[in-house]
């Protein structure tokens, strides 16, 4: 907010007091440079899936845990990492926390190879995204369960169970009234958790163009959504985002699930520990093999060490980390496994396969208004005010095929439907792997395509001096994609190739975005913001012009999903409904790699409640008690049921009270 921000200032001013007091002094507390030689369960990955796991599971003070995290802490940028505005302005892909990836050629993008950034710390790309939090919606969710048919577990992924997970992990905050009435924003609180580690909540400070959104998207003909959150996540409207609004800090997986936890016994995370291989016991079944040890290294593979497993390995590496280690683990495609030169251990062919993502790019007009990004190019006071560095773009819209296409979405579903043959994998990838591929082709064109679910997300954009963009992103790709390995040396990067825009509908799809992206530009009231469209340009008119531009534009929208799909093992699947891997008796996969379908969502929401979901199944089966199909299981709403420390759960990331100070100052006492 610009008219006022004198309360807002005596906020962060009392912020700023409260700093030296805040929880990073005692952050060291389980994050450990030794560890035990064994460990009931090793998680493999500290990112967003992985430190959710790690506290979830600690609760039970009958087990111990490991997280394994490539990254380092995160400490000496943590200040970067904790303001949301400076996801823009000071961006960490230029650090060491991110992993830079880069993707194959792409034909569909003029053979561009595109960057891939993932955060390599703890808490993982949570620490390093644009603090995003929406949901997928209940059609998607329900399209994810009805795949696995009658397999074991498939009822903890229908959407009321995966609802339950989504507010178990998070802590609603509606905005001010001032950045509500500004924005336009509408929320339903019922809809939102209040007990847990995440905080989602508003930017305290906002602009006009937020609140002119909703209004222009209305003008052409995309109606206003009151409330996304609870399953039905089509329409305008200004998104959530990871917000701590008691001192306007990013809230992120180390800082929900890490930093608050009293000191566990039970509980170690090493940083700067690259997993390089899962280890298996020979003597156990060929067909059911288990994992006793996990190797690894911390000197960039000059040395691999290992510790033990006594229970189970799970792994939490995110699409790309994930299938990566089953496969320098022999665990993958047969074929991949022997032109990279590694031993077949168990061959599982949809490792890395079904690779779906968003794919994203904007139109730009020139402005002579103020942004976002030309009062942080203006160095004056509120550059560093942290109420201004809150503001993050987060107007934003999901628009269903009949939007895009009108009465003509029969027609395109026609021919999406007489394509399919055309486009599935090679035959070399395995039967089972098409078979894979035609499911989730299936349900994309006849579940989700003709549904109210978004096929192109639209997102408002005021970081950048001088301009506003608005993206157009496409949300359900009927091109798929692959990670594999093409060595033997764990310390290789994974090859990405994600055959972006390989089949003609993402093309049109994505097109008609674009289209639409530019009549929105130009409806009242969001055109008296406008001077004059940059890019493409009014010159960009047919059908031609946008492929020959919008081919030289795409990259990613950072959400790719998939590598490690919950589908039977007949299509491709890597994992059954209980996570575990077809094949291991003790290897399970806990993060976005899992879901078969991409969701009509930033995946951050997601992901956190598939982490809350699966640590509520495996503590559920190791204590002995039954999966309900609910994201309560044995660990309830975020209360800490079975806490090992007395002290509640992992969902303690309370605002910063007198209490808690206290016990900071006697820290700073014994302990400095």
């Amino acid at each position: 907010m610009r008219r006022d921000l004198s309360a807002a200032l005596l906020l962060s001013a009392g912020v700023a007091l409260a700093a030296p007091f805040e929880p990073r002094l005692l952050r060291a507390r389980n994050i450990v440079d030794e560890i035990q030689e064994s460990y009931d369960f090793v998680v493999v990955g500290g990112g967003l899936a992985g430190l959710v796991l790690g506290a979830r599971l600690s609760e039970d003070s009958n087990h111990t845990v490991l997280v394994l995290e490539s990254g380092g802490t995160g400490d000496d940028l943590r200040d970067r990492i904790d303001t949301p505005g400076y996801t823009y302005y000071q961006s960490l892909w230029p650090t060491a926390l991110n992993w830079a990836f880069q993707t194959t050629p792409q034909a569909g993008a003029g053979d561009r190879q595109l960057v891939w950034p993932r955060g390599k710390v703890l808490g993982g790309s949570s620490a390093i995204n644009g603090l995003y939090m929406n949901r997928p919606g209940e059609i998607e969710i329900n399209a994810w369960k009805d795949m696995l048919g009658n397999m074991d577990g498939a009822d903890n992924w229908s959407w009321d169970s995966f609802y339950a997970a989504l507010k178990k992990s998070e802590t609603f905050t509606p905005p001010s009234d001032a950045v509500a009435e500004e924005g336009g924003i509408t929320w339903t609180s019922s809809s939102h958790g209040t007990s847990g580690p995440i905080h989602m909540s508003y930017p305290g400070y906002t602009f006009p163009q937020v609140g002119q959104w909703s209004q222009a998207m209305q003008t052409v003909g995309i109606a206003n959504s009151h409330d996304t959150y609870g399953g039905q996540n089509w329409g305008a409207y200004v998104a959530t985002s990871a917000i701590n609004p008691t001192n306007w800090t990013r809230s992120y997986s180390r800082s929900g699930y890490l930093d608050p936890l009293p000191p566990r016994p039970n509980y170690d995370v090493l940083a700067n520990a690259h997993v390089t291989r899962v280890l298996f016991d020979s003597s156990s079944p060929k067909a059911n093999l288990t994992a006793n040890a996990v190797e690894y290294t911390r000197d960039g593979g000059q040395t691999k060490l290992t510790v033990k497993v006594n229970k189970e390995v799970i792994l939490a590496g995110g699409t790309v980390g994930s299938p990566a280690v089953l496969l320098y683990s022999g665990v993958g495609p047969k074929d991949v496994l022997s032109a990279a030169g590694v031993p077949l251990v168990s061959e599982l062919p949809g490792v890395g396969q079904h690779l779906q993502d968003h794919l994203s790019v904007s139109v730009q007009w020139s402005t002579d208004q103020p942004t976002a990004g030309s009062i942080y190019a203006g160095d004056g006071p509120e550059k560093n005010d942290p109420v201004f560095l809150s503001f993050v773009n987060s107007a934003t819209g999901y628009v269903n095929a009949t939007a895009i296409f009108g009465a003509g979405v029969s027609e395109f579903q026609n021919g999406i439907n007489g394509q399919v043959d055309q486009f599935t994998p090679k035959a070399s990838s395995g039967a089972t792997v098409v078979a894979g591929y035609k499911s989730i082709y299936s349900v994309t064109a006849n579940k989700i395509l003709t549904s109210p679910i978004g096929q192109i997300e639209l997102l408002l954009a005021t970081n950048a001096a001088g301009a506003i963009r608005i993206t157009a992103a496409l949300q359900h790709p009927f091109s798929h994609g692959q990670i594999y390995i093409n060595s033997s040396n764990p310390m290789d990067y994974p090859v990405i190739d994600p055959n972006y825009l390989a089949h003609p509908a993402d093309y049109t799809i994505l097109r008609e975005g674009l289209k639409l992206a530019r009549r929105l530009g130009e409806a009242d009231p969001l055109k008296n913001s406008m001077t004059a469209e940059t890019a493409p340009g009014p010159d960009v008119q047919s059908d031609a012009q946008w492929e020959d531009w919008l081919r030289t534009q795409i990259g990613t929208e950072f959400h790719p999903s998939s590598t490690c799909a919950m589908l039977p093992l007949a299509q491709g699947g890597v994992v059954d409904a209980n996570l575990r891997v077809y094949g291991l008796a003790n290897v399970r996969v806990a993060d976005a790699s899992v879901p078969p379908i991409v969701f009509s969502a930033h995946l951050m929401g997601s992901t956190y409640a598939l982490a809350e979901q699966a640590s509520s199944l495996i503590r559920g089966f190791y204590n002995g008690v039954p999966s309900t199909g609910s994201s309560g299981g044995t660990t309830g709403g975020g209360s800490g049921d079975n806490a090992s420390d007395g002290t509640g759960s992992a969902s303690t990331s309370r605002p910063w009270t007198f209490s808690m100070a206290l016990v900071a100052l006697f820290a700073v006492k014994f302990l400095l």
